[in-house]
């Protein structure tokens, strides 16, 4: 929920001076003479107009010293103002752009490595096999049981370490098997693993990793069996086929050797897999599409074919927090009809597969995918879309009572802003009346979900007012004498002059409502989206 987590630097400074990021020195300079004839307070008479214009003075001189100073400059747009007021525990002043980029580097390292070594990653996978039919004849639900764990740790910057075992119970039978894999960079482009395993498949071995090119890689392993010493060998390559797709072949040699082909496709909404796989007494292929319908659902189509295998598998998932998502599956196939439960938490996973026949009847297999299809959708418009929109409503309050007191002192300070501004604006405009120019008539600035709703009943729209703020001011004093207007990518609006972040922490939006030339334009941008006004296409 809390935009600034995820999105890019603040960079407050450059929406002060509504310069580019990337802006020169003399950008730097020429954009701090313009403010500072605005809000220099001997332009003003009036005492309470000479105090706003002695604060919003003070806040334009503070941002000229920063980015005009090269090395606070590239403190602060690494850690922020943060970074400045704490001194980054720099020490000794220091004078030499390339010293501070050593030093900040020498920092930002330390860091890395605090981080790698407070990095630890837990994860497991729980695996309850049920039967419906036996169950039915009077016998137990629970089949067989899996379990697997597994924990890795970067012991240091090039070693990782990883310890996991697992458990399997099948019937009146079961094993297990304790694994501990160590992970050495060689360098950037390659690596080494050494592991051992003990249990049901005793054995040790040695894999190797190197990139070959920026698209491929290849690996090559040996493993002995501590049993019967076997030798079992692996070759695979790995070639990225385009920015969303790559493809690999893999080799295996030993009492179970085999050949396999597959591929891999992934983008932002949806992501597919296939493989084709040849061993000495078996045969396989698979393949399976995942798309993603929000930013909380998912569907999931796919196929197995083999010696011993045929079946589909349909089904869906949703995201119910970070870090939780639930998926059910329906498969169905010559070994029967099955559900298929799945819990994913962080690095852990519960997955309970249900079979429910071994024959395929017709009726059976309808009614198995309908009534869970059908219940999950009442139960989504009833019970879970209800839910999540009190529970984010209840956040959304909650946020707005936390930040009250900061919101109400910004909203004071942009409208001191405007005040400043005013005269100005409104030549700017008046003159852009009378050449048939660039002219903002409604702009705001807030909440990305009460923009959308901004066409709503006046009631519902005064209710969520405090969620957005009027920019059509600010807006009209900053087109320039051609008639244009920009503001630069990568800077968050909040801290143009004239603005305000009337909701912190939720994602925000610009919408403005222009003229230009007797036509109606219209557009609306992100938070940290370029806007060049006028263009053709925001036309009505």
């Amino acid at each position: 929920m809390k935009e600034e987590d995820a999105g890019p630097p603040n960079r407050e400074l450059y929406a002060l001076l509504h310069i580019s990021p990337e802006a020169s020195d003399e950008e730097i300079r020429k954009a701090y003479r313009q403010w500072a004839q605005i809000y220099h307070p001997d332009k003003h008479q009036a005492p309470h107009m000479k105090d706003i214009a002695t604060e919003n003075f003070q806040r334009i001189c503070e941002a000229y010293e920063i980015l005009s100073d090269v090395n606070k400059r590239q403190i602060y747009d690494i850690y922020g103002m943060e970074g400045l007021n704490s001194g980054l525990e720099l020490g000794p002043k220091l004078n030499k752009v390339e010293e501070l980029k050593e030093e900040l580097e020498r920092l930002r390292r330390r860091k890395e490595e605090e981080k790698i070594f407070a990095h630890f990653r837990p994860s497991g996978t729980m695996l309850a096999n049920m039967s419906l039919p036996h169950f039915l004849n009077g016998g137990g639900i629970i089949q067989g049981m899996a379990m697997t764990s597994e924990v890795q740790s970067q012991i240091s910057k090039r070693n990782a370490i990883a310890i996991g075992g697992n458990l399997v119970v099948n019937g009146n039978s079961g094993g297990g098997a304790a694994t501990a894999v160590f992970r050495h960079q060689i360098s950037s482009f390659s690596t080494m693993e050494f592991m051992a395993s003990a249990g049901l498949r005793a054995l040790i071995g040695v894999e190797t990793s190197r990139q070959l090119s920026s698209h491929s890689t290849a690996t090559m392993g040996v493993a002995m069996s501590l049993k019967d010493g076997s030798l079992n060998l692996s070759n695979s390559w790995t070639r990225q086929l385009s920015e969303t797709a790559s493809g690999n072949i893999q080799l295996a040699l030993g009492p179970e050797s085999s050949i396999a082909v597959g591929w891999k496709m992934k983008d932002v909404k949806m992501s597919a897999a296939g493989e084709l796989k040849f061993g000495t007494s078996s045969f396989g292929a698979s393949a399976h599409y995942n798309h993603q319908f929000s930013s909380k659902s998912h569907g999931r189509i796919g196929g197995k074919v083999g010696s011993t295998t045929l079946e589909i598998e349909v089904g869906g998932g949703r995201k119910l927090s970070k870090f939780s998502t639930v998926r059910m599956l329906y498969t169905i196939g010559i070994q029967g009809i099955f559900w298929r439960f799945e819990l994913h938490r962080g690095g852990q996973k519960l997955i309970i597969p249900i079979l429910l026949s071994r024959h395929l009847n017709p009726v059976l297999a309808t009614g198995a995918f309908i009534l869970p299809t059908s219940v999950y959708f009442l139960l989504k418009k009833f019970v879970l879309k209800p839910y999540y929109l009190k529970k984010e409503k209840q956040k959304a309050l909650e946020n707005v009572e936390k930040t009250s007191a900061k919101v109400h002192e910004a909203r004071a300070a942009a409208e001191k802003a405007q005040q400043l501004l005013q005269n100005v604006a409104n030549r700017k405009r008046t003159r852009q009346l009378e050449t048939n120019g660039l002219v903002i008539t409604r702009a705001w600035y807030g909440k990305r979900t009460t923009l959308s709703r901004k066409n709503e009943s006046s009631e519902t729209h005064n209710e969520l007012t405090s969620q957005v703020t009027d920019v059509t001011l600010p807006l009209n004093f900053l087109v320039d004498d051609s008639g244009q207007l920009k503001l630069h990518e990568g800077v968050k609006k909040s801290g143009i002059m004239g603005f305000c972040d009337p909701c912190p922490g939720e994602p925000k939006q610009l919408h403005v409502e222009y003229t230009y030339r007797g036509e109606s334009y219209e557009v609306v941008v992100d938070d940290y989206e370029e806007l060049l006004i006028p263009e053709e296409r925001h036309r009505i």
